[in-house]
């Protein structure tokens, strides 16, 4: 096995690509991200891990906006993120300008899960050691989708990447239903992160996004729009749950 291991585009025989299972193991040593689909919006939340109480936590960027109605947060290498928020945002942006609206979700996904893909045939080239997950609203409703470095991409109700992976999704099967409002995934994602989380929980260890549905349902005009929770919001939510 391990003549195969650096090479990308060499086959072992057993059928895997072993530079993707590193890849993988690189997204299994990340922090835990949640994401859980809303009956009337979707929210995703990371922890916020350091090296060190130096680092300066706010300057931590764990979670993006691609576009006004879609936003990503990932588990893995913090490098390989930032390459791919830049290429999700030219995607987006590329499509409003043709087609004057957001892109849907599932395009969107496609498109940057294309790019992933690329880099696990290319020669001189890694898998990108990151999976991610990607949060929007469009003509479908709420959507929540995985991405992970092969290129595959999965729609998901709720799910979560990273460190404490399989835990946090046994938690999430327990405590998950359709029918639960955002504000309740919020308290969910939160109490799925606690699950896992070394040390205390405070409003600067974790980061949560959220997009809701309600504002284009009282008016069709309006767009959907993903928002980052400020510190403060975070910490009314966790005054609640801790």
């Amino acid at each position: 096995m391990d003549r195969y291991s650096f090479s990308l585009t060499t086959f072992a025989p057993n059928g895997k690509l072993v530079q993707i299972e590193h890849a993988l193991a690189a997204v299994g040593n990340g922090s835990t991200s949640v994401g859980i689909k809303a009956a009337n919006g979707v929210v995703i939340a990371t922890e916020k891990k350091t090296g060190s109480s130096l680092v300066d936590v706010s300057s931590l960027e764990h979670m993006a906006k691609v576009c006004d109605s879609i936003g990503m947060v990932y588990s893995g290498m913090g490098p390989d993120f930032r390459v791919l928020v830049n290429s999700a945002r030219k995607i987006a942006q590329t499509y409003i300008r043709t087609y004057k609206e957001d892109p849907p979700v599932r395009i969107l996904v496609k498109e940057l899960a294309g790019i992933m893909q690329e880099f696990t045939q290319s020669g001189g080239v890694r898998p990108f050691g990151v999976s991610l997950l990607l949060a929007g609203v469009d003509d479908r409703g709420p959507n929540l989708y995985q991405v992970d470095p092969s290129g595959s991409y999965f729609p998901w109700k709720a799910t979560a990447i990273g460190k404490n992976m399989v835990n946090s999704k046994t938690f999430l099967e327990k405590r998950f239903n359709g029918d639960m409002e955002l504000e309740d995934a919020v308290h969910t994602a939160i109490l799925t992160l606690k699950e896992g989380i070394e040390g205390q929980m405070t409003e600067e260890s974790i980061d949560i996004g959220i997009i809701h549905t309600s504002l284009a349902a009282q008016d069709t005009s309006a767009i959907p729009a993903f928002k980052r929770l400020t510190t403060a919001e975070i910490k009314d939510y966790l005054s609640n749950i801790i």
